[in-house]
């Protein structure tokens, strides 16, 4: 199976109408992994594959525009009928499972053992399915969180996650057949921290890489707005991630 990835939602920070917010299905080496868990991307995971088959899920952060949509799997695991045949690892920072807990009003995590096998991210963290390689690297934001390096069979992907501007983030990008990246302030305000891209910064971040597809656009830009500057700033193949696209890496 040659390394892709489908997008199932590109929103930025809340799901629009026909748009789920960050979430993506990363598929290559026969392991089949659901990358970020915004709102509304479970149901659109449905579109294009069977949610019992998912080899892992990983998410870069536990904001709920990358995670929420976490506890629609829990729901459809645990009582829609949807039951893998054992628990899902979950790559993800420490206390995803707690978050997971306490929104459903339990006092332990005991309760999702059965669906979920949380294993806490760190930067460096490396997991193997198959012959697909995933490998976590701390970058920059208000929150722990990592951005993604997948190879498969001499193929490499990269995923920002959420950062601002960072080393972490031209290292992820070194090399990759494809950098999806996130795009989401027009610019940044003076005296706020960094904690997310613009497009030039996505386009920079992006040097060492072959192609560049650019996500989580914010609502200060349009989707064509951000890809046309970063592709000024990187200087190489461009494109904007929209809903339901698969790229072949």
């Amino acid at each position: 199976m040659p390394l892709s990835l489908t997008v199932l939602g590109t929103a930025s920070a809340h799901p629009r109408p026909g748009r789920p917010a960050s979430g993506y299905l990363l598929r290559g080496g026969g392991a089949e992994i659901w990358v970020d868990a915004g709102f509304g991307t479970f149901a659109e995971l449905q579109r294009h594959t069977d949610p019992t088959r998912l080899t892992a899920i990983w998410l870069s952060h536990l904001h709920a525009d990358h995670s929420a949509d976490l506890l629609a799997a829990a729901y459809g695991f645990a009582y829609g009928g949807l039951t893998p045949p054992a628990p899902i690892p979950v790559y993800a920072p420490d206390g995803c499972a707690r978050r997971v807990a306490g929104f459903l009003g339990r006092p332990d995590t005991a309760f999702l053992t059965g669906v979920f096998d949380f294993r806490p991210l760190y930067d460096g963290h490396t997991a193997r399915h198959w012959n697909l390689t995933l490998t976590a690297r701390a970058v920059v934001h208000d929150a722990e969180a990592y951005g993604l390096r997948a190879e498969c069979q001499g193929r490499v992907f990269a995923y920002s996650g959420d950062s601002g501007p960072c080393d972490a983030l031209t290292r992820l990008a070194g090399s990759a057949d494809l950098f999806l990246c996130e795009a989401h302030v027009a610019a940044h305000r003076d005296g706020e921290p960094r904690v997310h891209l613009t497009p030039e910064e996505a386009g920079m971040c992006a040097k060492g890489a072959s192609r560049l597809l650019v996500t989580h656009v914010g609502p200060t830009l349009t989707r064509e707005e951000a890809a046309g500057r970063a592709a000024v700033a990187f200087g190489g193949p461009t494109e904007s991630a929209r809903e339901g696209d698969t790229r072949v890496v």
